[in-house]
């Protein structure tokens, strides 16, 4: 029930256009209602009316349709085209608040969550069941309604006409009830396992795309397909189930369907040959008949779409329900002043309950303007502690503080953007290299994207490019090799100037020009910033201002490089294992 008020907040706000378009709907559903009663007053008051003249009764046809023609052509035309556009406008516009919402939804959650989820599940979530939903309002609030005007309205009409003709048409739709009440549960359960399934396709389709070239690399292809088809499968599997427990359902209300007409012949034949019943009264009776069972079906096959678009609303409505690891405190201030130092007091954090401690009570000081350098061997934490300062995650024990306020304190947009950080696999947007480059600020003038492809080291590859700056990049960037993209992704953080800068291991996976390029480009960008390298390569981070070296979550070495070389402990002899590699 909690899904069905969330999603009425949508839905809110199109009350009075839906309001608009059910008068509409019942103009439009109104006007074939009379053609029963046309036909009954010509058959029984014109042409078997033996007290008109032939001249009488064709000037009265005439009008008559005349009159329906008027009705039919020049009044139901501009409604039906109304009721539509209407109906469209509202589920359109509601599955466009929707998938603002759930995409602002989507931007909140937390990397916790998208490292637990499948990026195609929450797309499949996003796409085709939010594209379901649209049948609750046009179906649920619209159709049905409309539908149920058309019974009582035709219902209405056959109680004037003959009321004992009418309890013998309605007598089956108990059986409507029991059928509805039986069949339609485990469609619902049904159609909600296809949706499942179906998310796994595109969640699996989305993780294999972005790794083919792993796929080819070891001759995957024929095994990722078995993989496929057995997915594919349980999709099909699904699917057929769903398709025979509809077709079963519909099997059952078309035959308890057809059972109705061939009562009202018999009884209404029977009632004709006997006198107490009109023949234009039978025809016109018949002739609601069809018009009381077609919304009939119309509202069991409703149910059959409700059923499928409430399954899918349940999933839309996990997905937005989905809690926010890391949010604002009610009194979060902003982060005013430029962030000079960093402070790690007692700092405790793991990435869930059930797991072990990355990082156990580790203490830090970094002052504004200084150079530090964390190694180690992988795993150590160093990544970890990195990804606390812009609150990618929040810790179990101690405080991670800017110019002494604790970041839980600050907002986090403020926080976040007096950070810039390269990583070593920077993620970069299909679209343009100008972009790309903006996403550090996309405010910025074309001068302004150009001093920092300059200052990157990237300006003249880009003119190399054969649009320059407007050269399409390909998704995730793969029409340019490693160090190209490197120096883009350094040119944006150049736009964004932040205060505290980040380089997690910026440089460990390029050729040495590549490297020696993009050193100089960081060299620059760590002017008079303080700044924080992730680094494996310990010949690029001898220059540092401290060097923490980090073992099991613990900082066990801290100090300058000549202090940890004479100190001669794990980092000299990993300097030392370097050294000689070299």
């Amino acid at each position: 029930m909690n899904h069905w008020k969330s999603y009425y907040r949508f839905v809110k706000p199109y009350t009075k256009w839906i309001v608009l378009t059910l008068i509409i709907g019942m103009v439009k559903f109104g006007i074939p209602l009379t053609l029963p009663m046309i036909l009954k007053y010509v058959v029984d008051d014109l042409l078997l009316n033996p007290q008109k003249t032939l001249e009488e009764q064709v000037t009265q046809l005439f009008l008559i349709l005349g009159g329906a023609l008027v009705l039919f052509i020049v009044v139901r035309g501009p409604v039906e085209y109304l009721r539509q556009y209407f109906a469209q406008f509202i589920t359109s516009r509601v599955l466009f608040d929707m998938r603002n919402k759930l995409y602002a939804h989507l931007q909140r959650l937390s990397l916790r969550y998208y490292q637990n989820t499948k990026v195609g599940e929450a797309i499949s979530r996003f796409i085709n069941d939010v594209e379901q939903t649209k049948n609750i309002v046009e179906v649920g609030m619209m159709n049905i309604w409309l539908d149920m005007f058309t019974l009582l309205f035709v219902l209405g009409a056959m109680f004037y006409l003959n009321p004992v003709l009418t309890l013998v048409a309605i007598a089956i739709l108990p059986l409507y009830g029991i059928a509805v009440n039986i069949l339609y549960k485990r469609l619902k359960k049904l159609t909600k396992d296809r949706s499942q399934a179906l998310a796994g396709i595109q969640a699996y389709l989305h993780e294999r795309i972005q790794g083919i070239s792993v796929i080819r690399s070891f001759t995957l292809e024929r095994h990722d397909h078995r993989q496929f088809t057995e997915i594919n499968r349980n999709f099909l599997n699904k699917a057929m189930a769903q398709t025979r427990w509809n077709a079963l359902t519909f099997a059952v209300i078309n035959t308890l369907t057809d059972i109705a007409p061939l009562l009202v012949i018999g009884y209404g034949g029977y009632r004709v040959i006997h006198h107490s019943l009109t023949i234009g009264t039978f025809v016109a009776f018949f002739g609601y008949l069809d018009k009381l069972y077609a919304p009939l079906k119309r509202l069991i096959n409703s149910s059959t779409v409700l059923t499928q678009a409430s399954a899918s609303l349940e999933r839309v409505m996990e997905l937005m329900d989905e809690p926010y690891d890391i949010v604002d405190a009610e009194d979060a201030k902003k982060l005013d002043a430029p962030a000079r130092s960093i402070t790690f007091d007692g700092v405790w954090f793991k990435y869930n309950e059930q797991g072990d401690w990355v990082l156990k009570d580790v203490n830090l000081e970094i002052r504004h303007g200084q150079t530090v350098a964390f190694v180690g061997m992988s795993g150590g934490g160093k990544s970890s502690l990195i990804s606390l300062i812009p609150r990618f995650y929040d810790i179990q024990k101690g405080s991670v503080s800017i110019n002494g306020q604790d970041v839980r304190k600050l907002t986090m947009e403020s926080v976040r953007g007096s950070v810039g950080m390269v990583l070593q696999d920077n993620f970069l947007f299909s679209g343009s290299v100008k972009d790309n480059i903006l996403v550090g600020n996309p405010d910025a003038t074309d001068e302004e994207v150009k001093e920092a492809a300059i200052r990157a080291n990237a300006h003249d590859f880009i003119m190399d490019l054969p649009d320059g700056y407007d050269t399409e990049v390909g998704e995730r960037g793969v029409k340019l090799s490693g160090g190209q993209k490197q120096r883009i992704a350094i040119a944006r953080v150049f736009l964004k100037d932040p205060d505290i800068l980040v380089l997690d291991e910026a440089t460990s996976a390029l050729d040495l020009e590549s490297e020696h390029l993009i050193q100089q480009a960081l060299q620059s960008l760590s002017a008079n910033r303080t700044t924080l390298i992730v680094a494996h390569r310990l010949s690029t981070i001898t220059h540092a201002d401290q060097i923490v070296v980090m073992e099991h979550g613990m900082i066990t070495e801290q100090g300058t490089h000549a202090e940890l070389m004479a100190i001669g402990g794990s980092y000299a002899r990993l300097f030392n294992v370097q050294h000689l590699e070299v």
